[in-house]
């Protein structure tokens, strides 16, 4: 099977700042931003933990040479629209993009699914296994392979799997540990996929969209649940 890439451009810092505000409070935006200043430095400190889930997978960061790349400026531009009914994709898997509108996931009549590294309906949005964690929800700590709808990770549950943690292990180093726990379960949705045995689980329970944590949650979260 073919593998083709579409690489859509970050949003700048700014724009990302400013949606934040208007969601959860000027001052809330700020505390996260600076929040991510200080993890930059712990995600330094931390690349020797990065390199040891690398190689305790067998996993390269190098991108692989018999993948064609193509970059677009947006997920939801006309540009990737257009470029997926050129492409006439079998599946479209998704990662790390933004919110996909409804015209890109009509653009071409096949599964869009997606990893998350966290467990749906309870734990959506950003930095799911660190607020399991400081929830002292340990069952709920783990990766989920959802099909892609219009919301935020809301979309029907492929697979699921719980995923743990060493004390060397922090916010910055969760994403690598389920990266590369999901992996296998991914590759497997596609494939259900590509012989259209896709089907969806349904849980009863309560749906929350999580965001990354402000300056003052990050300290307290660590001085008082250890939790970094």
């Amino acid at each position: 099977t073919d593998l083709i890439v579409l690489k859509e451009v970050p949003e700048s810092k700014w724009v990302v700042f400013r949606r934040r505000a208007r969601v959860k409070g000027l001052s809330y935006a700020v505390g996260q931003a600076l929040c991510a200043l200080l993890l930059k430095g712990v995600a330094r400190l931390s690349r020797a933990r990065v390199r040891q889930v690398y190689a305790q997978y067998g996993l390269s960061s190098e991108w692989p040479t018999n993948v064609d790349l193509r970059e677009i400026d947006s997920v939801n531009s006309e540009t990737c629209r257009r470029r997926l009914r050129e492409l006439k994709p079998d599946v479209v898997a998704v990662y790390g993009t933004r919110i996909i509108s409804e015209d890109t996931l009509r653009a071409v009549d096949v599964p869009f699914i997606n990893y998350h590294a966290g467990i749906t309906p309870e734990y959506r949005g950003q930095h799911p296994a660190y607020w399991a964690l400081v929830n002292d929800d340990l069952d709920r700590v783990g990766v989920t392979i959802h099909l892609v709808d219009e919301g935020v990770d809301t979309g029907g549950v492929l697979y699921q799997a719980p995923v743990s943690f060493t004390p060397n292990d922090n916010i910055t180093t969760y994403q690598y540990v389920q990266m590369a726990s999901a992996l296998p379960l991914f590759v497997r949705s596609i494939e259900d996929a590509l012989a259209r045995q896709i089907t969806t689980q349904e849980f009863e329970t309560y749906s929350r969209h999580w965001y990354p944590p402000t300056l003052v949650q990050y300290f307290f979260n660590g001085a008082v649940r250890s939790v970094w």
